[in-house]
């Protein structure tokens, strides 16, 4: 099935924020950003979840997207994280993800305010309405408390730069409604997921593991897309054991950060309220990279 915006099909990676003494590590993040340009990675998403975005200061999340964006120099994509739970901070930080250059901006859904759909949905209509780029809802209620119906998101659907879902629920019906009743592009949201999705008809992943193993993330793409379904479930079931493993032991970005550090690509330093994994599973970690070969 074609859907609405293809261009992101495949692997788009959820960059983490690299720290250095308590300051964002600028020249870390554009080497983050060039790993992913050498890995064939379709497109970064800075200041996600995984960059820890509820923790950078305004003038942070604007940095950190200006300093992508040069890094990526139209190698890459970039998908700009611009949501807010404030409808006016999401406009301020779509708007200047367009200003920079921005290929598209993942818009979350508005957190902890708990919108009705209603108001989900003139969330997303004001910024679509407001500004001329590409944008990805983000549904994640794990994480913002409310769900975005199936119904809401099809209304969404009118609005012809509204071109994408990051689909993180782990509904297979909700997934399915979705992808039947619009032609919206869908983006799994889950890693261990990414397959399953393929098959309902999602066209990729933003994905927390290809920070790490990313050309392994775009072999499971490719292999379902070539039609190579056994060689999808080879890569699947390959990536899951880490994907399951790692993070199941906190909350993302905690592991992921982890893991770099230990593959010495960043120090792995969080911002509070985030706080480091426990000795216990830092091993249990360090057995996960030894058995997947990464160390």
């Amino acid at each position: 099935m074609k859907t609405r915006f293809e261009s992101f099909a495949g692997l788009s990676v959820a960059i983490i924020t690299p720290f250095k003494n308590g300051q964002v590590d600028y020249q870390t993040l554009q080497d983050q950003v060039e790993f992913q340009v050498v890995s064939g990675t379709t497109a970064v998403v800075p200041v996600g979840t995984t960059g820890e975005s509820p923790t950078l200061s305004f003038d942070e999340h604007e940095r950190v997207l200006r300093a992508v964006v040069e890094a990526a120099n139209g190698k890459i994509k970039v998908m700009a994280g611009s949501g807010a739970n404030s409808t006016q901070e999401a406009l301020h930080l779509t708007q200047f993800a367009r200003k920079v250059g921005a290929d598209a901006a993942l818009v979350v859904a508005p957190y902890y305010n708990k919108p009705m759909q209603e108001g989900l949905f003139q969330h997303y209509k004001l910024l679509a309405e407001s500004v001329d780029i590409p944008i990805c809802i983000y549904n994640i209620p794990g994480r913002c408390a409310r769900n975005i119906e199936p119904e809401t998101i099809i209304r969404l659907a009118q609005f012809p730069n509204i071109v994408m879902i990051k689909e993180s629920t782990g509904s297979m019906d909700q997934a399915s409604s979705i992808i039947n009743n619009t032609d919206l592009t869908v983006l799994s949201g889950d890693d261990s997921l990414t397959l399953p999705l393929l098959a309902l008809g999602a066209k990729g992943v933003v994905s927390v593991v290809g920070n790490i193993i990313p050309k392994d993330m775009i072999a499971l793409c490719n292999a379902f897309a070539e039609g190579n379904i056994k060689n999808a479930q080879e890569w699947h079931y390959k990536t899951y054991t880490l994907c399951r493993n790692m993070l199941s032991l906190a909350t993302n970005p905690i592991p992921i950060k982890a893991a770099m550090k230990m593959l010495k690509r960043d120090t792995g330093e969080l911002r509070l309220p985030m706080t480091p994994l426990a000795e216990i599973d830092e091993q249990k970690l360090r057995n996960t990279l030894e058995n997947y070969g990464l160390l």
